[in-house]
């Protein structure tokens, strides 16, 4: 049941006149997402850089966190912005908030909503793998080998042998 001040999430006729959707449909999403700069050296499907340039998760859409993000109106709803692709970006959550029904900030306003946290290649990989079960570099003809593969307790279909992660060699002294 939905009180009459809760948005909805599809158009809805209202005395013959049909209201405009609130909320992106999955379409206007997946073209969002697509039209998003993509992190090199990552799988385009599962990463990519929001509108203020930082790294989100495609798994963590709608949560809470640094690596998690929201589908934005560019020009809020609330101002007369549509739900279409051409007015939606992705924003990390935290920077989405901050922004709430402003319009007219720019990229180093949005930059300064940002989390402090940087992810190191390392750090998202062991995110990646914990999230997929895997990690993906494009490019390659191989994939990291999973916890199970590690552990011996899973030998992989997949036709993509496994492979080393490309990290440096890490000295000791």
């Amino acid at each position: 049941m939905t009180s009459a001040s809760s948005p909805s999430r599809s158009p809805t006729k209202n005395n013959n006149k049909e209201e405009r959707p609130r909320f992106f449909d999955a379409n206007t999403k997946s073209l969002c997402w697509a039209k998003a700069d993509i992190l090199i050296g990552r799988h385009p499907e599962r990463w990519r850089k929001d509108a203020a340039g930082n790294i989100v998760c495609k798994r963590f859409c709608n949560c809470q966190g640094c690596l998690c993000f929201e589908y934005d109106h560019i020009i809020p709803f609330s101002k007369g912005g549509e739900s279409t692709v051409e007015n939606c970006q992705i924003l990390q959550t935290r920077v989405n908030r901050y922004k709430s029904d402003n319009d007219k900030l720019d990229k180093s306003e949005l930059e300064g909503f940002s989390c402090d946290i940087k992810f190191t290649d390392k750090e998202l990989d062991v995110v990646e793998m914990a999230v997929y079960g895997d990690v993906i570099r494009p490019g390659n003809e191989c994939r990291c080998r999973t916890v199970a593969e590690m552990l011996g307790q899973y030998k992989s279909k997949n036709r993509m042998a496994p492979c080393q992660l490309p990290y440096k060699q890490e000295t000791t002294k």
